[in-house]
């Protein structure tokens, strides 16, 4: 018997080793520090951080699922916090990194538009970090050498607006995964880094001391992705060339040829300033003089851009002036569509009407004329760079497009500084209603978009704009400002596209600002718009529909650096985990979603809106594939 007790004794010990690692599991939890807590903590090293109160354990969980409970997290499907979005938000402080490292899923941080200042902190102590936003702060001094050091999944860093000095970290040109690079607007000196990636979508290291001959690398960018840098040649730039030091009489030579010059330049200038010009009067008055409206002051909240519904409703038509005045009887509308139906300015200004919101455009009218007759007018203020021909000449070839899935132009009226242009009520709202709900309510009714309704739309969609390409050709990107917003329902759920066809009647400062073709990769990147840019806004879209997630406020676009690709960054991340029905809105899924049909959209929108412009669809094979 005392024989086998050495292997009793071991059999014994270790089932009880294994009782106790048990045991300790189940109770380990109860003293591990939670997600809250290191947020918690992290929050405190912050100054002015009444954005984030509430950051509360009483709300619950930071994140319950893909769901998140504090504002400013961003959560993955397993519960965790995936990143943390605090752009904009007025904060100021010490961003504890350390704090940070025991949130072992984050893979995101920015904190754009804030007021953080001093060195850069220690990041790389994130070594997982995928994507880092810290544009627009007040960072400073130089950046060490090996900063990035091991961050060997970084893979989007965005550093613009601060005051950094010193070389480029040398370290970022062995992070092979790094797709976006923004460093414009510092003090950077030195040469670039001999950078290798081949893979970089989007780089700007503009408006910077940089010198020296651009890495091959980076050859093939946009010029103006090192514009302000007057010591830097290669290509995209001009050549560089040796210097030899010229004789000095030659420096004579020129400098005397510098000073002639400057002399005549300067007296031109005072020949020219002494006979006084004064500008004649522009002929015709505003349209708020001539016809008595009003402008209506825009709502801090963008409501036409959220979808709201009607802010506000009266007797009289909101634009009218107090006086009541009407309009001039030679001011009239110009017809596009001959729907049956007549009316002039007198009738819109003296219908009852309600005021649907403001938007980045102008402000925009429901009017009712009478039984079955509802127009909408929009008031444009930003289209005072065209011509009164040339403006007529665009809006007759809008005119003339007819599609079930446009929303057309019945008539507009011109004058240089506003424009109005009126079209038919859809009942339905936009699709940004249906999806993220009413700005000041937050109601959301993304229970009525069933999958089939959403399959629907984004069909319609689809052949609307693939039409527009089609009729359209001239136009670099024959919509270009394709969102949620910009799709309205009618009394059925079909989509009608609307703002179409506007780029070359909107004044370009403007539209660089506001337009969804001008927050596209390729223009962030290379200041340019494609054939392709339509289409990676259809694929933004789609995301949005599948998602239900709201591309322009969800995660980082909050910045002035806006980054509208992140849906498809997070989408990305999800499926990475192998949980891509966690992407999916689960409004759609429990009305009658076909996992098999939503999987085969989500991957036409991600080629939709690949960043890489040669990857991307083009709007042949995403009608194609997308009618399949």
């Amino acid at each position: 018997m005392s024989h086998h007790n050495p292997h009793i004794k071991f059999l014994f010990f270790t089932r009880l080793l294994v009782v106790v690692i048990h045991l300790w599991l189940a109770w380990r939890p109860s003293f591990a520090i939670s997600e809250a807590d290191i947020l918690l903590k992290f929050r405190e090293s912050l100054n002015n951080a009444i954005a984030l109160s509430n950051w509360n354990p009483s709300r619950g969980p930071p994140c319950e699922g893909l769901r998140s409970n504090w504002d400013g997290v961003m959560c993955e499907n397993r519960g965790r916090v995936l990143g943390l979005n605090l752009n904009g938000k007025g904060l100021g402080g010490d961003l504890d990194v350390v704090a940070l490292t025991e949130l072992t899923s984050l893979r995101v941080f920015g904190a754009m538009n804030n007021s953080f200042e001093g060195p850069l902190p220690s990041f790389k102590k994130l070594g997982s970090l995928k994507h880092l936003y810290l544009s627009h702060n007040k960072f400073s001094g130089e950046i060490k050498s090996n900063e990035f050091e091991g961050m060997n999944s970084l893979k989007k860093l965005h550093l613009a607006g601060n005051s950094f000095v010193g070389p480029i970290p040398g370290s970022l040109a062995t992070l092979g995964k790094l797709v976006e690079l923004m460093l414009e607007n510092n003090k950077f000196d030195g040469k670039i880094p001999d950078f290798k990636q081949e893979r970089f979508t989007l780089v700007n290291l503009s408006n910077n001391l940089l010198e020296g001959q651009i890495p091959v690398a980076l050859s093939h960018l946009n010029a103006s992705s090192f514009a302000g840098n007057i010591g830097l040649c290669g290509l995209p730039l001009k050549p560089c060339v040796s210097n030899p030091k010229l004789p000095t009489s030659t420096i004579v030579i020129v400098g005397i040829s510098l000073a002639a010059a400057l002399v005549a330049i300067v007296a031109v200038i005072v020949i020219l300033t002494s006979r006084k010009r004064f500008p004649a009067p522009e002929e015709g008055a505003s349209i708020s003089q001539a016809t008595g409206l009003r402008t209506v002051p825009l709502d801090e909240l963008d409501k036409t851009e959220k979808g709201s519904t009607a802010a506000s409703s009266s007797p009289e038509f909101p634009m009218m002036s107090p006086e009541g005045r009407k309009p001039e009887p030679s001011l009239k509308l110009t017809f596009l569509v001959d729907s049956g139906e007549r009316f002039d300015l007198a009738d819109l200004l003296n219908a009852s009407a309600e005021m649907l919101g403001s938007g980045v455009f102008g402000s925009t009218y429901k009017a009712a004329l009478g039984p079955g007759s509802t127009m909408v007018v929009k008031r444009f203020k930003h289209m005072n760079n065209v011509g009164k021909e040339d403006f007529h000449e665009h809006m007759r070839r809008l005119g003339r497009l007819t599609n079930h899935n446009l929303l057309s132009t019945v008539a507009f009226y011109y004058r240089k500084e506003e424009k109005l242009l009126v079209s038919h009520f859809a009942p339905n709202m936009s699709l940004a209603f249906h999806l993220h709900g009413n700005s000041k309510c937050e109601v959301r009714s993304g229970s009525k978009l069933d999958w089939p309704t959403r399959l629907r739309i984004v069909k319609g969609v689809a052949r609307g704009l693939s039409y527009l390409y089609t009729e359209l050709p001239s136009l670099t990107a024959p919509h270009g400002h394709l969102k949620s917003t910009n799709v309205l329902l009618n009394a059925s759920f079909e989509p009608l596209l609307n703002d179409y066809g506007l780029l070359p009647v909107v004044n370009l400062e403007h539209a660089q600002k506001h337009m969804i073709a001008y927050k596209s990769p390729e223009y962030r990147q290379g200041k340019r718009i494609t054939k392709k840019t339509d289409v990676w806004a259809l694929g933004i879209l789609i995301l949005e529909i599948l998602t239900g997630k709201y591309s322009e406020n969800y995660f980082l676009q909050q910045g002035k650096a806006g980054i509208d690709s992140d849906l498809a960054t997070w989408v990305e991340s999800v499926m990475s985990d192998g949980s891509v029905e966690e992407v999916f809105d689960k409004d759609m899924v429990v009305n009658g979603g076909c996992d098999q049909e939503m999987r085969m959209l989500l991957k036409i929108g991600m080629s939709c809106c690949e960043a890489d412009v040669e990857k991307r669809w083009d709007i042949k094979e995403a009608m194609k594939s997308i009618e399949e």
